[in-house]
């Protein structure tokens, strides 16, 4: 089976001393290895291009999660599978992609994602997002699992997947224009079609972040405006809210038991979340340059704002 790689990156250098080295010693398992560059400023394309891996240079406002994905699945056209890997995403073994693709021996499997684990020196609030959203077991999603798993059915992580090639692209490939969530909206037609996604929990990598309460709320608003922008999402699998229940009870359950003195800033952190998906909501009310200083992913807002002075 012919395995494609692409990392999207843009000043990736604070990576890159841990995710070249984890790459080289993967690299064999790929017949091609495709960083997608937007601009960086920090020297990352020159040292992906000096460790010899193809880079493609675009301009940072071209950059889109969707979009830029899909022409990734467009130029890896002799992959079966493609598999996308961030820059922060630090794969632990070559078991990491070898177990990820073994699950696409099953015809019926579109995608697959794997285990997150958090970063090393990673917080209790840190480390409980992984532990809550990337359990010990795999597991099969399909329709049939929709009525236990609700909007988590859907749910898939570019920042460790792999979709089969041809799959994807009946699906009509990745949906371009995409501020957030590329990889749920792909996942929730996956579903719908009848096809798939597996969690692979013995596929690993490191990837967590340490959001202050600024960034939990840019990233919630562009949580909000997908889903009023994809309401069909949650017509169909129920809506994001129940998701979020379940992880704040885990949560204090968790902290109460490792951190009590945590509880305060998880109750901050919970508080900022809902406000930023609420009013990310209610976008189409929000002028675009407003927008820009409310979100996470700023690029989209000045494509948007660029379009609006044409």
């Amino acid at each position: 089976m012919n395995v494609g790689l692409c990392i999207p990156t843009y000043n990736a250098g604070s990576s890159l001393d841990q995710l070249l080295p984890a790459l080289a010693t993967i690299r064999h398992l790929f017949c091609r290895i495709l960083v997608i560059d937007s601009t960086s400023t920090d020297g990352t394309n020159e040292r992906f291009r000096n460790e010899g891996y193809e880079v493609l240079s675009i301009e940072g406002i071209e950059f889109d999660h969707g979009g830029t994905r899909q022409k990734a699945v467009e130029m890896l056209d002799e992959c079966e599978v493609v598999v996308f890997l961030t820059q922060d995403a630090i794969p632990l073994s070559e078991k990491s992609i070898t177990r990820l693709i073994d699950t696409f021996d099953d015809p019926e499997v579109a995608i697959a994602y794997g285990r997150q684990l958090p970063r090393v020196g990673a917080g209790p609030i840190e480390a409980h997002a992984r532990i809550f959203n990337y359990p010990v077991e795999s597991r099969l999603k399909s329709q049939n699992s929709i009525p236990l798993l609700g909007l988590r059915a859907a749910v898939v992580s570019n920042s460790f997947a792999a979709y089969r090639r041809a799959t994807l692209l009946n699906l009509g490939g990745f949906p371009s224009g995409t501020l957030f969530g590329e990889d749920t909206l792909t996942g929730a037609k996956a579903i719908l079609a009848g096809y798939t996604i597996a969690y692979v929990g013995d596929a690993t990598v490191y990837h967590s972040h340490n959001y202050s309460l600024i960034q939990e709320f840019r990233r919630y608003f562009d949580n909000g405006v997908f889903y009023s922008r994809e309401k069909w999402i949650l017509n169909s699998f129920g809506k994001a809210e129940g998701s979020g229940k379940a992880y704040v009870v885990s949560e204090m359950k968790y902290l109460y038991k490792e951190a009590k003195w945590l509880i305060p800033v998880s109750v901050a952190s919970v508080f900022v979340k809902f406000l930023g998906y609420k009013i990310g909501g209610m976008e189409r009310y929000i002028p675009a340059r407003l927008k820009f200083h409310l979100s996470m992913n700023k690029s989209y807002w000045c494509k948007e704002i660029l379009e609006l002075k044409s």
